[in-house]
């Protein structure tokens, strides 16, 4: 029996595949259902997760996941990189839950670029995580960290009210 392998490719295709099904199936569902259900019936919350901003949170969540599963084979979760990337995953279902929650689903609001703010926020909230666990709140990097993410947050609250 041959053993299983996983090379990078394959790791590539299948993320990208998980990334295309977790995209289309709400979709479909969403067509299937729309039969059935009356027109007050219908619920725009889940509208989000058709947007481009949920999209690119999704796809680093998937990279992510992919990245904890296959240190997972060799490492356990005192590992700091799995403590890490778990740490940034908590964050971006954070970032998921608030896209989900947000008052008003418009679709000029739940940009690419709305997307990639949150992504990139989330990277420099685990920066600052990582610098607060060598440094003191007073260091001058750990300063500089927070600033950048007080500056991403203000974006992202300014784009979605």
């Amino acid at each position: 029996m041959r053993q299983f392998e996983m090379n990078p490719l394959r790791l590539t295709i299948l993320v990208y595949a998980a990334i295309f099904l977790l995209m289309i199936a709400p979709v479909c569902f969403a067509q299937r259902s729309a039969d059935k259900k009356p027109e007050a019936a219908k619920q725009p919350a889940a509208e989000y997760k058709s947007s481009a901003a949920y999209a690119e949170v999704l796809e680093r969540k998937t990279e992510l996941q992919a990245n904890l599963e296959s240190l997972l084979v060799e490492f356990t979760y005192d590992y700091p990189k799995v403590k890490e990337i778990k740490y940034t995953l908590g964050l971006l279902q954070k970032e998921t839950d608030r896209l989900a929650g947000a008052k008003t689903v418009n679709a000029t609001q739940m940009t690419l670029a709305l997307g990639k703010l949150i992504v990139r926020k989330t990277e420099l909230e685990t920066d600052l995580w990582s610098l607060s666990e060598t440094y003191k709140p007073e260091h001058p990097d750990v300063k500089r960290a927070k600033r950048k993410v007080e500056i991403y947050e203000a974006a992202i609250k300014e784009i979605l009210g």
